[in-house]
């Protein structure tokens, strides 16, 4: 479930990463009762389209939301039709999200934009968790006898933002940037324990990887140094950017 640090996230990114005209389009996908479109109309004339498994939950007065299941259906949209896709907390609801990926590509113009986001399994907590439990936070086990894609039951895909960068990547997108929406006090404490033996050990996983499995190379080396970073191991919410060419 998307949250209002989330919506306000995705709305710096609208406002820094690109100067879209007033007749911009903007598509959400998994929209939810629209707050995000709510918000984006408040700061901008865009044409907003929105996308879900339901139409039942739009609060937004006049906004039509198309219906799609996006396990199986492409969006219903042609070819380079917006300038911004949004997709906020979604993916990790998805079976195969590079394949939605791969359709955000296609209806987006060129110099569109896709702003992205999902749980951050390398928050501190959620690492202890996985350590301790072997499940990431937001990611229990799911029930056998139902899924409701809507809550957390539906979180079947934990998705580790380094693959949601491969994905993007893969996709065709450029100018690929990671942040979080915001920071997590109770992290805080939990770090300032597990720090130096995570930068230790982490220092000697890199050194491997590098030198004997030579999994890092020049294009990714940017991404794989976020994995211990402050953002990552503090963010609540991974915020993930990308631009078609």
């Amino acid at each position: 479930m998307s949250t209002y640090a989330i919506y306000d996230s995705v709305l710096e990114k609208i406002k820094k990463k690109g100067r879209f005209s007033s007749q911009a389009r903007l598509l959400d996908i998994g929209s939810g009762k629209g707050e995000l479109i709510r918000q984006v109309k408040e700061k901008w004339d865009f044409h907003t389209s929105a996308c879900d498994y339901t139409d039942k939950l739009m609060e937004v007065e006049g906004q039509k939301v198309d219906i799609v299941d996006l396990n199986t259906d492409p969006l219903p949209y042609a070819d380079h039709t917006f300038d911004i896709v949004t997709c906020t907390e979604v993916i990790e609801h998805l079976e195969n999200f590079r394949r939605l990926l791969r359709e955000i590509y296609r209806v987006l113009k060129s110099q569109g934009l896709v702003i992205l986001s999902t749980p951050n399994l390398l928050n501190i907590k959620s690492r202890i968790r996985f350590f301790s439990f072997g499940f990431w936070n937001l990611f229990g086990p799911l029930p056998f006898d139902r899924i409701q894609r809507e809550d957390t039951d539906g979180h079947i895909s934990p998705v580790h933002f380094f693959y949601i960068v491969h994905g993007l990547h893969e996709a065709g997108f450029s100018h690929i940037e990671v942040s979080t929406d915001k920071y997590q006090r109770s992290s805080i404490f939990a770090l300032s324990l597990f720090y130096i033996p995570i930068k230790f050990l982490g220092a000697a996983s890199f050194f491997k990887e590098q030198w004997k499995y030579r999994t890092i190379q020049k294009e990714n080396l940017p991404y794989v140094k976020l994995v211990n970073s402050l953002d990552l191991m503090l963010g609540r919410t991974v915020i993930a950017t990308g631009l078609k060419p």
